[in-house]
């Protein structure tokens, strides 16, 4: 489905969980080197099919849709395999089988375990690239062997792979192993970094979408009245920084996040800019003209309400500095480079606008979304502060 004409259909993909994955609790899965894919969700799609295009360079590119099933060995061991040009779900969305599973040649080849989950999360890194987990979240075993030890946990960043197993027990508790499931196919915006440190910011004032619940909505009032989200109109969600002097990734998660009072959001932000020997000042001014960029294309984008989508600030941790080899990937006129960083907002299952195709009577609001601006406002402000040594 990606980059490939019909009459070439792509062999069955064997997705595996994102290595990069810092906050959120949907499972993100690699597609390829530079496609992630998450499952659909309409109100997601909707936005994706219909984004202005001033928006459009700050979200990730959206690639389409693949159909995705679930595969079981006979030691219970859970995978997803995407199954590209694979025909649609019949009446009662079960796989097709008529034509045989493509899929099952190369199941027999990658029986899955989690160890082997493990090792993929370990593989996918650089060599000295081991994560330094300090994180504040509840654990039950992330991960077991064979013989149901826990395993090693600290070389690499466990929130994906949490999210990726409650997914996975979440789909076989309620669906067959032959029922289709369509998952949207997005750029992955960190493939090239070969270092990526990723900020997961929850932007806005206000969390809860138009359809939630009167339970669920007390809930994320509550998180919200409890956090930065009131105060700044911003909270932490997740965090990956690469520490130049242990070549190590500091990670938190967003159970950290939320505890933080706004100065606590301030020293976190500044934690993020350090690799651990200094502040990279270099990266400030980018980063604030990017996000000033985006302050500017949505205050124009009248009825959108980006309630829950969060907002990444993404830099490589690997520093190029100036050298006679002239091959590096960033020569010496990269300080003036905004490309080093990058600024992109995600998750969009609950965003409302006018005219989505998912909800065709939404609540329909006037003017730009003040809550969001009210929280890109005050990062600018913190980050200005920082460049100007306060």
């Amino acid at each position: 489905m990606v980059g490939q004409s019909p009459a070439e259909p792509r062999a069955a993909v064997l997705l595996q969980p994102f290595v990069h994955q810092v906050g959120g609790h949907t499972s993100m899965l690699t597609y390829d080197e530079h496609t992630i894919c998450k499952p659909l969700v309409s109100q997601e799609l909707s936005f994706y099919e219909s984004l202005p295009l001033a928006m459009r360079q700050f979200t990730p590119q959206y690639k389409g849709i693949v159909s995705v099933h679930l595969k079981k060995d006979s030691l219970g061991n859970l995978t997803l395999i995407a199954s590209p040009g694979l025909g649609q779900p019949d009446a009662c969305g079960r796989l097709d089988s008529a034509g045989g599973d493509p899929t099952v040649t190369l199941w027999h080849k990658c029986k899955w375990s989690h160890t082997q989950v493990t090792k993929t999360f370990k593989d996918s890194c650089p060599g000295k690239m081991l994560l330094r987990t300090d994180l504040q979240y509840h654990t039950d075993s992330l991960l077991e062997d064979a013989n149901g030890k826990q395993a090693e946990r600290k070389s690499y960043n466990p929130w994906g792979l949490h999210c990726h197993r409650q997914h996975l027990n979440r789909m076989s508790s309620k669906h067959n192993e032959n029922k289709l499931h369509q998952f949207l196919l997005l750029e992955n915006v960190v493939s090239k970094y070969s270092y990526p440190c990723i900020l997961d910011l929850k932007m806005g004032t206000r969390q809860h979408g138009d359809d939630a619940s009167e339970e669920k909505k007390a809930r994320h009032i509550k998180k919200c009245e409890q956090s930065t989200s009131a105060s700044l109109g911003v909270r932490i969600c997740g965090m990956q920084v690469y520490q130049a002097d242990t070549g190590h990734f500091l990670c938190k998660d967003k159970y950290y996040g939320r505890k933080l009072s706004p100065e606590g959001f301030r020293q976190t932000l500044r934690q993020f800019l350090c690799n651990g020997n200094q502040l990279r000042t270099d990266l400030l001014e980018p980063i604030i003209l990017r996000l000033k960029a985006l302050l500017a294309v949505i205050r124009k984008q009248s009825s959108y309400r980006f309630y829950s989508s969060s907002l990444l600030i993404i830099y490589d941790g690997q520093e190029h500095k100036e050298s006679a080899d002239q091959h590096l990937p960033f020569p010496k006129t990269h300080g003036t480079n905004p490309s080093r960083v990058d600024v992109r907002m995600i998750d969009f299952a609950h965003t409302t606008f006018k005219g989505s195709k998912s909800n065709p009577n939404p609540t329909l609001y006037d003017g730009p979304d003040h809550g969001y601006i009210f929280g890109l406002e005050n990062l600018i402000k913190i980050l200005q502060s920082l460049l100007e040594g306060k």
